[in-house]
């Protein structure tokens, strides 16, 4: 007969909460990976990130539900497209350019420190 192990004195303990700076830092570059690699930055940010600080949470919580909600506008403007005999994509465009827009003005908010919501945007994740 075999015993079980000594119980471990290891135990998990939470991440510290962030310097302000490391959060407005992550929070800048979570807006800005949007523009390249879509909701990737923002799931994987606050998924890992939430629980480090409030500034981090509002911001990857923010990038999340407008990413959610940019997806499903640019599927309804392909759809609108087809309908329309590919009329419709032309909302997909000034579309794209503004999204881009405001995730640089997110960014540049994010790095003052200051807390930014996107317009339009669905809150999906709360």
């Amino acid at each position: 007969m075999t015993s079980a192990p000594p119980p471990s004195n290891a135990s998990y303990q939470a991440q510290p909460p962030m310097a302000p700076q490391d959060q407005r830092l992550w929070a800048t570059l979570i807006h800005l990976g949007g523009i390249l690699f879509g909701f990737v930055p923002a799931l994987v940010g606050y998924l890992v990130l939430k629980d480090r600080g409030d500034f981090i949470r509002q911001h990857t919580l923010e990038e999340l539900n407008f990413q959610i909600s940019l997806a499903i506008y640019l599927t309804a403007t392909v759809l609108l497209g087809f309908v329309t005999f590919f009329i419709g994509t032309i909302l997909a465009l000034p579309l794209a350019v503004a999204a881009i827009i405001f995730m640089v003005i997110a960014a540049v908010k994010a790095n003052a420190g200051e807390f930014y919501r996107y317009p339009l945007t669905i809150r999906f994740v709360k």
